[in-house]
C-alpha cells in the first residue's frame, strides 16, 4: 500500500476513536506544499473542530495521542491552527519504490468501489466541419475518460451527434435544389456547408424559401421516405469525417447517440413533466418553472414550443433518463463550453425535480457541468483564419504534423523520412493536447504555435523529450529494466530522494484531477517530475556509479520514464522512444 494511503488508514481509527461520528471520507492527506514541514498533511482536523465548535489544536493533540505512526513516519507534528504533519521515514520510502519496481504498482490505487460514470463530450453537428471549437470538449473528455477507466471506474463515452433540428430542412432544400454532385463526392463535408449557408442565407431575405425549408423539416419530422434516406446520407458522409478527425486524435466512443435518436420520448417528457407538477403552459408553450430555487427563479426552461416543437432542453432530458435506465451510472458528465452553464443549471434542476417526483431519486446520481473557456489567437480575441472565418479542425492538425515535421528535421536530419514524419505526427498533435489541457480549464488561453511547438518549457515536446532522454540510457547501458537487476533503492543524495517524493505523489494527482475535472493538475506535475529528474540526473551519476547506487538509479530512471509516459497516455499524448 502506498505511503500516503497507509497514513490514512492509522488516521482514520485514531480520529473515530476521539470522534466516533466523523466521517472517514473526510480523513485525507495531501502533500504538504512547503516541503520544509513534512512530506503529507492533512487539515481534516480543523474541519472537524469547526463544526463542533472545537479547539482544532486540542483536537489534534487528541488524534495525536492516539496515533501510532512509528514505522511510517518520524515525529507526527502539530502546525498551525490544526495541521497535522508526517514526514515519511527512509524505510517507508524506499519500501513504496522497491514495490514500483516490482511491477507491484505505479504510484496510485485503483478505486475501492468502482463506480459507472457517463461522459457527454465532442457532440459535433452533422452536416458541418469539425473546427477548433470542437478540440476542447474532444481531448478534455477524452483525457477524463481514460483516467477514471485507469482508476478502475466503469466509463461509458457517448458522443451526442447534433443530427435533427431546423437546419435539416434548409439542407435538404440545398440538396434536392442546388447539389453540385462531384463537389459532394470529393469533398462532402464542404459541399454541405456550402448548401447550409446559401439557403441559409435566402431564408433570412425571402419568406417563401424560409417556408420551403419548413415543409422539407416537416415531411423529415413525419416519415417522408425520400427526406430519411437523404437525412441518412448526410449523417454517413458526416461520420466518416468525424472517425478520421478521431482516429488521429487517438479518440474512441462507446455509443454515438445523436439528438435524432431521443425523437420518440420526447411528447412523454413533456407530459410526464405536466403530469407532475413541474411545467406548465405559459403563451401557448411549454415551461419549466423552478419557483424554489432562487438561482433560476428567473430563468425557467422551455421544453415545448407554442408550434408543439421540442428543443435542446427536452432533448437533454430525454437523454439523461435514457442514461439513467440504460446504464445506471453514479455521474453523467457533460463536457461543453461555458456558454451553456445556465442550460446545464436547468437541465439538472428540472430532472432532479421529475427523478424525486417519480420516486427514482433514491440513489441520487452525480450530475457535473464540467465547462471550459475558448481559444484565443494572439490578438486576444477569437482564434480565427486570417480571412476570418473558424479555423477546421483536420486543417489545424494538419499544420500540427507539418510544423513539427520541421522542428524534427531541424533536430535530426539523419533520421530516414518515415520516421521524421512519425515522430513528428506525435509531436505535433501531442502539443496541440497539451496545450489544451495545461491551462486551467475554466480559463480562456492564446493559441501558439511558437509556445506549444517549444522544446523547453511547460510543453509536449519538452515532456516528451524527458521521456526519450530517459530511455536513451537504458539503450546506452544495454539493460531493458531494472526490474530483475535492483536488489535494493538505496537514496543518499537529496536530489534523488526529492525525485523519489515526486515519483509517489503521481496517485494524489490523479484523485485530485478526478476529483476537479482539471488535467492541468496532471501537466504541471509531470513538468515538475521532469524537472526533478533532470536536477537529478545532472547531480547523481547514474551509468558511472558503482552497485548498489548504479542500480537504484536505474531504477529511479525508469520509475520516472514509466510515470511520464502514463501520464501523457492520461492526456491522449502518445511518446517515443527517439527524437
Amino acid at each position: 500500500m502506498l505511503p500516503y494511503r497507509l497514513i490514512e488508514q492509522r488516521l482514520q481509527p485514531a480520529v473515530l476513536a476521539v470522534l466516533p461520528d466523523a466521517d472517514p471520507a473526510t480523513l485525507q492527506v495531501r502533500p504538504c506544499a512547503d516541503l520544509r514541514f513534512g512530506d503529507y498533511q492533512t487539515a481534516a482536523l480543523m474541519g472537524l473542530a469547526k463544526a463542533r465548535k472545537m479547539n482544532p489544536r486540542a483536537l489534534a493533540e487528541q488524534v495525536l495521542a492516539k496515533l501510532d505512526m512509528a514505522d511510517l513516519c518520524g515525529r507526527v507534528e502539530i502546525a498551525g491552527a490544526g495541521f497535522l504533519n508526517f514526514r515519511l521515514l527512509p524505510a517507508t520510502l524506499t519500501s513504496a519504490l522497491e514495490s514500483a519496481v516490482r511491477g507491484e504498482h505505479m504510484f496510485f490505487s485503483r478505486a475501492a468501489q468502482p463506480r459507472s460514470i457517463v461522459i457527454d463530450f465532442s457532440s459535433p453537428n452533422v452536416a458541418k466541419p469539425m473546427h477548433i471549437g470542437h478540440i476542447r470538449s474532444t481531448i478534455l473528455g477524452d483525457c477524463l475518460a481514460r483516467l477514471f477507466r485507469l482508476l478502475g471506474h466503469r466509463v461509458v463515452t457517448d458522443n451526442h451527434l447534433g443530427d435533427w433540428g431546423t437546419q435539416f430542412g434548409m439542407l435538404l432544400l440545398g440538396w434536392k435544389r442546388d447539389l453540385d454532385r462531384a463537389t459532394l463526392d470529393r469533398d462532402p463535408i464542404a459541399e454541405m456547408e456550402r448548401l447550409y449557408k446559401k439557403v441559409s442565407a435566402e431564408c433570412k431575405e425571402t419568406s417563401a424559401t424560409l417556408e420551403d425549408a419548413r415543409q422539407e423539416l416537416v415531411k423529415l419530422q413525419a416519415g417522408d421516405a425520400e427526406n430519411l434516406r437523404l437525412w441518412r446520407e448526410m449523417i454517413a458522409l458526416s461520420q466518416h469525417q468525424f472517425d478520421t478527425i478521431y482516429g488521429r486524435l487517438g479518440v474512441t466512443f462507446d455509443f454515438t447517440l445523436g439528438e435524432s435518436f431521443y425523437n420518440p420520448r420526447l411528447k412523454a417528457v413533456v407530459a410526464a413533466l405536466v403530469a407532475r407538477g413541474l411545467a406548465r403552459e405559459s403563451e401557448g408553450a411549454i415551461v419549466v418553472f423552478f419557483d424554489d430555487l432562487p438561482a433560476l427563479k428567473e430563468h425557467p426552461a422551455l421544453v415545448q414550443k407554442s408550434d408543439g416543437a421540442a428543443n435542446y432542453a427536452t432533448t437533454d432530458l430525454a437523454t439523461l433518463a435514457h442514461r439513467l435506465e440504460t446504464w445506471h451510472p453514479a455521474e453523467v458528465i457533460y463536457v461543453t463550453d461555458g456558454r451553456q452553464q445556465l442550460h446545464f443549471q436547468q437541465i439538472f434542476a428540472a430532472f432532479r425535480n421529475w427523478q424525486l417526483a417519480i420516486g427514482n431519486w433514491q440513489a441520487p446520481i452525480k450530475l457535473a457541468h464540467v465547462w471550459f473557456g475558448s481559444i484565443l489567437g494572439e490578438d486576444g480575441k477569437p482564434f480565427k483564419t486570417r480571412s476570418g472565418e473558424t479555423v477546421k479542425l483536420a486543417g489545424l492538425l494538419d499544420e500540427a504534423e507539418e510544423r513539427a515535421l520541421k522542428v524534427v528535421t531541424e533536430k535530426n536530419p539523419n533520421l530516414p523520412e518515415s520516421e521524421r514524419k512519425e515522430i513528428a505526427r506525435v509531436i505535433g498533435l501531442g502539443a496541440v493536447k497539451y496545450a489544451d489541457l495545461l491551462p486551467n480549464r475554466q480559463s480562456d488561453y492564446v493559441f501558439s504555435w511558437d509556445k506549444m511547438l517549444a522544446l523547453s518549457g511547460n510543453t509536449a515536446p519538452y515532456l516528451q523529450y524527458a521521456y526519450a532522454r530517459i530511455r536513451s540510457i537504458f539503450r546506452k547501458s544495454e539493460v531493458r529494466s531494472p526490474k530483475s537487476e535492483v536488489q535494493a533503492v538505496v537514496l543518499v543524495a537529496l536530489e534523488e530522494i526529492a525525485l523519489a517524493k515526486q515519483l509517489l505523489n503521481f496517485g494524489l494527482v490523479l484523485e485530485a484531477v478526478a476529483e476537479e475535472y482539471r488535467p492541468n493538475y496532471l501537466c504541471n506535475y509531470l513538468y515538475d517530475l521532469a524537472g526533478g529528474f533532470t536536477r537529478f540526473y545532472e547531480t547523481c551519476p547514474v551509468l558511472k556509479a558503482d552497485e548498489p547506487t548504479r542500480g537504484s538509479r536505474l531504477a529511479l530512471c525508469d520509475l520516472t520514464s514509466r510515470v511520464l509516459k502514463q501520464g501523457l497516455e492520461i492526456l491522449g499524448i502518445e511518446t517515443v522512444e527517439q527524437m
